[in-house]
């Protein structure tokens, strides 16, 4: 039988890398798009063909996570893992409010009360296949792993959230058939990363900062995926509770860009 996953916010960046990677390796795969932000169309038509579903989902508002899970379980008959990858950062999140006052809390409401429901709502579902199912949370080296002098309260505070979420969990799911795990990732190469940090640079800076990060690169999405497909694989129990710093060094020495404005 197949397994399915759910991965939030797989229309583009680490989240299209993840979803590319599990229908490369057999899964069937519900992705989210936000309604009246995200058109679906392009979406859809890109997928036309792959064992792929589109479902809205607005992780501010409950009753749009419920319907979300509900739709993918009865479409599917289950789900098996959830990828919550779905987030906003201090760019991006101004596409949900204009309101300056507003923003960290639409920020917390997104990244850490969004990731917990969601979290809640894939435990009391169902699986398809009687194995152990899977929790991955994507969270960030600044809050989850490291601090940056100058980084977003609210972001890095959402962040920590999702790490602290997912030791809870882990703790209190030690005796049950699920496995749940956080991915911290460092500098990569996506839209929000560069709304948030590399488009405030000239490109002379944005080279002298990318050459100063850990192996003198941004990390790819791809590389993020290759982790993901590893943990919502039945060899990754052994990790059950895991905060993986994936930053490629930065997590142990923040200070290569902490004095970087964020």
């Amino acid at each position: 039988m197949t397994s399915i996953a759910l991965v939030t916010g797989g229309a583009r960046g680490i989240g299209r890398a993840i979803v590319d990677r599990l229908l490369r390796d057999g899964w069937t795969v519900a992705l989210t798009h936000v309604p009246g932000m995200e058109a679906p169309e392009p979406l859809l038509a890109d997928l036309a063909g792959r064992p792929a579903t589109l479902h809205p989902l607005d992780l501010r508002l409950p009753a749009s996570i419920s319907a979300c899970l509900a739709e993918v379980a009865a479409r599917h008959g289950g789900i098996d893992a959830l990828v919550n990858n779905a987030a906003v950062g201090t760019a991006t999140v101004t596409a949900f409010t204009e309101s300056e006052d507003q923003r960290d809390g639409v920020m917390l409401a997104i990244n850490a009360a969004g990731t917990l429901a969601m979290c809640r709502g894939f435990l009391a579902a169902q699986g398809t296949t009687g194995s152990a199912r899977k929790i991955v949370n994507l969270s960030s080296v600044g809050g989850g792993i490291a601090t940056f002098p100058g980084f977003s309260l609210a972001d890095g505070m959402s962040k920590s959230a999702v790490a602290h979420l997912t030791r809870q969990l882990a703790a209190e799911l030690v005796h049950h058939p699920v496995d749940i795990f956080a991915i911290c990732p460092g500098a990569t190469d996506t839209e929000m990363f560069r709304q948030s940090t590399l488009n405030q640079m000239s490109p002379a800076d944005r080279d002298r900062f990318v050459a100063g990060l850990p192996k003198g690169r941004l990390i790819q999405p791809e590389e993020i995926a290759t982790l993901v497909a590893f943990l919502v694989s039945p060899a990754s129990t052994v990790l059950h509770g895991a905060v993986i710093d994936a930053s490629m060094g930065l997590g142990v020495r923040p200070g290569l860009i902490s004095e970087t404005r964020h």
